[in-house]
């Protein structure tokens, strides 16, 4: 296993200790007050007790939380159906809305900031509970007024603005089902998850700016509704428009402005009363072969596991003011708009790229905002630390108290920049995995246990997760495959429209236990390592994107008979795509075409998914029942061994991939 990710797994456990928490840090975390108010002594025993005893460990975060209920459940979690299809909180009713907005309204929090919002030339918009909620009745009721009703789909292909809160809680009062999108996704790419979530109204904008240029997303938006058959309404949201400068830009067809959609009826639309099994929103997720996978999420997964680990991890409090740099078509989008709702924190976006003017846009950011929780993906940070001088020397980031990473694996050398210029080795690291199908984290970090760099203290509470051998068995101080043992709060409701291949994806391999497809390390100290994706699927720049994506879109060349796409590893993106392509016969101008699929995938998936290279190959290595051998083709192109290829049709067809690696 050797060789699937440049961290590899030389550094896991090869550094010691680097950070130890203050005594205050640690008496003044929320897990260790959760601790004491239950006559709990350590965290390990919180982590066996919160994974083994769900009965106690919900109620008592709920109670904590202060959540409330339209009707209260009977019972916590049901698993008649197998642990497949868990059931939360059976018998109950809630709302998103009741619990992430209206109460703290209710608990007289309404004038607290809520949100804060930085465009990339510098406009800035705050915005209060109480505000979020006028206009989130106000949307609510249009919504209705367009026959939006509970069980519709709603697309949302917009960049971070100010809006989305509003957007999201909207969906969430009248029962919509919300379906975030990407925002730098090509049209192909948005079309196929509205399509198939059969989305009634999107909301888009009329543009948005990326390093001084706009975007005009109201025109792609476009060509999206035109490939989507079910789309009734789009409303477009001025945002160039609030920008000195803009120009807004709308297509044909329906299209709504937001201000007038907020008009549209005076009538305070009610509350939608939602069970556990009733969806709230998809979220897609690219796998290794396919179409994209959608996510299913309701109002007791998705934003309760976001909350919960905010609190424990994060420490998250009602004084903080935390970012995090996403997109809202990344899980991470959502979960920073419902975890610091929940938890009455204020969340803090920024519209515009990491590095625009220049490398020091973040930096400025939490001098400005005073910033408490700053979160990014590690290739951030990698095409950041290029700087001399450390962003902590040059500004005053005394304000921050957590720094928070999720997305990719990382490198020491990254992790220690982030910790020491940055964090001024006083910030802990909270490492944060899981993904989309989790609503969150299952491995985590808390800052209130020694840190080693790169790792992970453990499950992240109410999780039950272990690293197992390829008999599923345990394993302690070697490499092995992640898997979660127990149902847990937060895991996708089977996947939109397509339940056997949720089964497959995550229950096939060992009985019981959930497979999350990464490969894994707990080292004699305890302290666990995330080592990469154990299947094919690329991770981007922290952007999860299947091979089958790009593959599609270069066999759209009439040139291109078949291709086949391999992640790489890459200094500031931590994976990087590289294509080989087989082409249908001679190329006149091998350069050219080359140009001609990557303009294609700019056009249909964006500029992000870009490969690293281009290859033309006469042949690509096959499995016998036909399958494209994607591991092999990567081992090739690295220069690696290639292991075991008797079950190649063609094992001549590896001499014809060649790369860096290659001797």
């Amino acid at each position: 296993m050797t060789g699937q990710t440049e961290n590899a797994f030389d550094y896991a456990g090869g550094f010691g200790i680097c950070f130890h928490p203050s005594e205050a840090m640690v008496n003044g975390a929320n897990v260790t007050g959760f601790m004491k108010k239950h006559g709990i002594g350590t965290y390990e025993s919180l982590l066996e007790k919160a994974a083994n005893d769900p009965d106690w460990f919900y109620p008592a975060v709920f109670e904590e939380l202060s959540i409330p209920w339209m009707k209260r459940y009977d019972r916590v979690l049901d698993v008649s159906g197998g642990p497949e299809l868990p059931l939360w909180f059976k018998g109950g009713l809630t709302n998103l809305y009741l619990y992430g907005l209206q109460k703290q309204i209710d608990q007289g929090n309404g004038g607290r900031t809520a949100l804060i919002w930085e465009g990339e030339d510098g406009a800035v918009i705050r915005k209060t509970f109480r505000e979020i909620k006028r206009e989130t009745d106000r949307l609510a009721a249009g919504l209705k007024a367009l026959g939006i009703r509970k069980g519709d789909a709603v697309g949302i292909f917009v960049p971070q603005i100010p809006e989305i809160p509003a957007i999201l809680f909207a969906c969430a009062k009248i029962g919509a089902i919300a379906v975030p999108c990407f925002s730098g996704f090509g049209t192909d790419a948005v079309a196929a998850r509205l399509t198939d979530a059969e989305a009634k109204c999107l909301f888009t904008v009329d543009g948005f700016r990326r390093r001084g240029k706009v975007i005009p997303l109201a025109q792609k938006s476009a060509e999206v509704a035109r490939l989507v058959p079910s789309l009734e309404n789009i409303v477009v949201i001025a945002n160039l428009r609030r920008q000195e400068g803009g120009a807004g830009t709308k297509g044909e067809g329906n299209w709504l402005d937001y201000e007038a959609v907020l008009s549209l009826s005076q009538e305070d639309v009610p509350v939608e009363p939602m069970d556990a099994t009733e969806p709230y929103m998809i979220l897609y997720t690219s796998g290794t072969t396919g179409k994209p996978k959608g996510t299913l999420h309701t109002h007791f997964s998705f934003p309760l596991k976001n909350a919960i680990d905010m609190y424990f991890c994060f420490d998250l409090k009602k004084e903080d003011r935390m970012f995090w740099l996403t997109d809202l078509g990344w899980m991470m989008g959502p979960w920073l708009v419902f975890g610091t709702a929940v938890n009455g924190a204020a969340m803090v976006i920024y519209e515009g790229s990491p590095d625009y003017p220049d490398e020091n846009r973040l930096w400025e950011l939490v001098e400005k905002h005073r910033i408490t929780i700053f979160g990014v993906a590690p290739t951030v940070i990698r095409s950041l630390m290029r700087q001399e001088a450390a962003p902590a020397d040059a500004y005053d980031l005394s304000s921050l108290r957590i720094l928070g990473s999720t997305g990719e694996p990382w490198n020491p050398k990254p992790w220690f920049w982030y910790f020491e210029k940055v964090g001024g080795k006083r910030c802990p690291v909270i490492n944060y995995s899981g993904g989309t199908e989790i609503s969150g984290g299952i491995v985590g970090c808390v800052p209130i246990l020694p840190q080693k760099p790169c790792s992970f203290h453990g499950p992240v509470p109410g999780m039950a997760a272990a690293v197992v051998d390829q008999q599923g068995n345990p394993v302690w101080d070697s490499i092995g495959d992640l898997v979660v043992t127990k149902p847990f709060l937060g895991m996708t409701y089977s996947f939109w429209k397509d339940h056997q291949r949720y089964l497959e994806a995550y229950w096939s391999r060992w009985t019981g236990l959930w497979h999350h497809g990464d490969f894994a390390k707990i080292d004699r100290d305890g302290f666990w390592y995330i080592l990469g994706r154990s299947d094919d699927t690329m991770n981007v720049a922290g952007k999860r994107l299947g091979p089958a994506d790009l593959e599609s879109v270069a066999v759209m060349h009439p040139l291109i008979k078949e291709s086949a796409c391999i992640g790489v590893p890459d200094e500031v993106k931590g994976e990087a795509p590289v294509l080989f392509a087989v082409p249908g016969g001679t190329l006149p101008d091998p350069d050219a075409v080359k140009e001609e699929i990557r303009t294609l995938i700019a056009e249909k998936l964006g500029k992000a998914f870009l490969p690293k290279e281009v290859h033309f190959v006469p042949q690509l290595p096959r499995t016998q029942s036909g399958k494209i051998a994607r591991r092999l083709v990567r081992a090739a192109y690295l220069g690696q061994e290639p292991g075991d290829v008797s079950t190649l049709q063609n094992p001549e067809s590896l001499t014809s991939i060649r790369g860096p690696g290659t001797k």
